[in-house]
C-alpha cells in the first residue's frame, strides 16, 4: 500500500480557522467538521455557592427553542453542610423557582461494609402537584470525599402546549458510607415555558462542584 507524505505547509486553514476541521477532496485538503449533535452551551464553578442557576438570555444562558433537548450535568458536588439532600427547581417566566410538578422517585443503595443493599420506591422523595424543590439525591456527606454527581435531561423546556418533562440520575456518597443511586422523573404542569433550572443542597451552600448545560440538536 502506497503512502502518502503531506507538507503541512501546504494546508490552508485560514476558511476554517476557529472552526473544527475535517479532509476533503479540494485543493487545500481542509473543511469545516460537522458540529456534533451536543452542544456545550454553558459551564459554571460553585465555590461555596447558595445556587447555580441557569436561566434563558442570562449569562450566555441558551433554554428555549433553539433545542428540543437539554442536559444538565453536575459534576463532584460537595455540600458545605453535611448530611443535605441535593436539589433541583424549576422557573416558568417569574424571578421565583416554583413552577409545579408531579414526579416520582427511585433509589438504590449499598454500603461499603456490604451488609446492607435495597432497591425501593421513594414515595417521601414524591411531588404531586407541588411547587417545591425536587430532591435528586439524598443525605449526601461533607467529608473531603463525598460528593454528589448525576444529569437530568428537560424535554422541550419551551412548550407552551404540552408538560415539560425531565428525568434526571444521580449518584452520591450518602453521609454513613453508602453508595446511593436516585432516578427521577416528572413533569413541571405547566403551560408557560421553563426558562430558568436551579441546583442547590437542602441547607447550605455548595462548597464545590461543576455544572454543564448541553443543547441536543436534530433530537
Amino acid at each position: 500500500m502506497a503512502l502518502t507524505k503531506f507538507n503541512y505547509n501546504s494546508f490552508d486553514v485560514t476558511p476554517v480557522a476557529s472552526k473544527a476541521l475535517a479532509f476533503n477532496s479540494g485543493a487545500n485538503g481542509l473543511t469545516t467538521a460537522a458540529e456534533g449533535s451536543m452542544v456545550l452551551i454553558k459551564e459554571q464553578t460553585a465555590s461555596s455557592s447558595a445556587t447555580v442557576d441557569f436561566v434563558d438570555g442570562t449569562s450566555d444562558v441558551v433554554l428555549d427553542n433553539t433545542y428540543p433537548i437539554y442536559v444538565f450535568k453536575y459534576i463532584n458536588c460537595h455540600p458545605q453542610t453535611d448530611s443535605q439532600n441535593f436539589q433541583v427547581n424549576f422557573r416558568d417566566g417569574g424571578s421565583s423557582y416554583d413552577a409545579t410538578k408531579t414526579t416520582t422517585t427511585i433509589n438504590t443503595h449499598h454500603d461499603e461494609a456490604d451488609t446492607n443493599t435495597d432497591l425501593s420506591y421513594s414515595g417521601s422523595f414524591d411531588l404531586a402537584q407541588s411547587t417545591g424543590v425536587q430532591p435528586l439525591a439524598e443525605g449526601t456527606g461533607n467529608g473531603n470525599d463525598e460528593c454528589v454527581s448525576g444529569e437530568l435531561t428537560l424535554f422541550n423546556p419551551s412548550s407552551t402546549t404540552f408538560v415539560k418533562h425531565f428525568i434526571a440520575q444521580t449518584n452520591n456518597y450518602y453521609k454513613d458510607n453508602f453508595m446511593m443511586k436516585f432516578y427521577v422523573a416528572g413533569y413541571c404542569n405547566v403551560t408557560a415555558a421553563i426558562d430558568g433550572v436551579q441546583f442547590s443542597f437542602a441547607s447550605g451552600n455548595i462548597d464545590a462542584g461543576t455544572f454543564k448545560l448541553y443543547g441536543i440538536k436534530d433530537s
